[in-house]
C-alpha cells in the first residue's frame, strides 16, 4: 500500500524523505533557540495554503504583528492567506491548551471544521509540556493531543525547544517516542563559525538518510542543501 505524502514546504527536504511527510502525521521539529523552527513551521503551513489547504498556527510565544512582519522579510505574506481564509493565527496560553484537551477540542475543534483545516502547527510544545510534573502525565497529555489532531484529520508540525550538548540535540523524552517523525535543527559553532544543519532522526514508514545536511536561510526562507556535514 502506497503511503500518501504531503510536501513539507522546505526546498530540498522532501527528496530526502520519499516525497514529504506522511499525510495526517504528527511531526516534531526540535532545536535550540534561533535554529529556525518557527520559519520551518510557517513554511509548512504556507505550502498548504498555496495548495488550497487551510492551516492553523497555535503559538504560546509569538505575537501576531511581529510574526507577520518577520515573515514578510522572507517574502511570506501571511495576511494575504489570512484574508483568503487559509491561515488562522491563535495565541494560546499553555493552560488554555490543557483545557482544550479536557474539552475534547473546544474552539479549535470548531475552527478546524469551519475552515476545513488540513494542516496545524503548535509552536512550541515545550511550554505546554512544562505544565506536567512527571513523565507519565506528560506522556498521557501528549497522547491526548495527538488523538485530537488525528480526529481533526490534520497533518501537524510541533516545534520543541531543545538544548545542545556536544553537538547532540537533547529533547523531551515524553514526546520523542509518540510522534511519527523527528527532525533535528542545529545552530551551532564549529571552528569559530556559526553553522546550520538538519538531521532526520526518525520517520515512520520512510527510508531516511543517516547523514546530516547543511541548512540555509535565504530571502525566501529555509532550504536544505545536498551538502552533508559532520558536526
Amino acid at each position: 500500500m502506497k503511503i500518501e505524502r504531503i510536501s513539507s514546504g522546505i526546498p530540498g527536504l522532501d527528496k530526502l524523505v520519499e516525497g514529504g511527510f506522511k499525510k495526517n502525521s504528527v511531526n516534531l521539529i526540535a532545536g535550540e533557540a534561533g535554529a529556525g523552527k518557527t520559519i520551518f513551521a510557517i513554511q509548512f503551513l504556507v505550502e498548504g495554503c498555496k495548495r488550497g489547504e487551510a492551516g492553523i498556527y497555535i503559538t504560546f510565544e509569538e505575537k501576531r504583528e511581529k510574526l507577520y512582519e518577520d515573515m514578510s522579510t522572507l517574502g511570506i505574506d501571511l495576511m494575504h492567506f489570512e484574508k483568503k481564509g487559509l491561515f488562522k493565527f491563535l495565541e494560546y496560553t499553555p493552560e488554555q491548551v490543557k483545557k482544550l484537551l479536557v474539552e475534547g477540542g473546544g474552539m479549535v475543534d470548531a475552527l478546524v471544521e469551519k475552515i476545513k483545516a488540513k494542516r496545524i502547527v503548535i509552536d512550541s510544545i515545550s511550554s505546554f509540556s512544562l505544565l506536567y510534573e512527571d513523565e507519565l502525565t506528560k506522556k498521557e497529555a501528549a497522547l491526548s493531543l495527538f488523538d485530537l489532531i488525528s480526529n481533526w484529520n490534520c497533518s501537524a508540525v510541533l516545534t520543541s525547544q531543545a538544548r545542545s550538548s556536544e553537538n547532540q540535540v537533547i529533547m523531551d523524552a515524553a514526546l520523542e517516542f509518540e510522534v511519527d517523525s523527528i527532525i533535528l535543527m542545529y545552530h551551532t559553532k564549529k571552528g569559530g563559525e556559526r553553522i546550520r544543519a538538519i538531521e532526520i532522526l526518525k520517520m515512520r514508514g520512510t527510508k531516511i538518510p543517516s547523514k546530516t545536511y547543511t541548512l540555509g536561510i535565504g530571502n525566501k526562507g529555509i532550504y536544505v542543501t545536498s551538502e552533508t556535514i559532520k558536526l
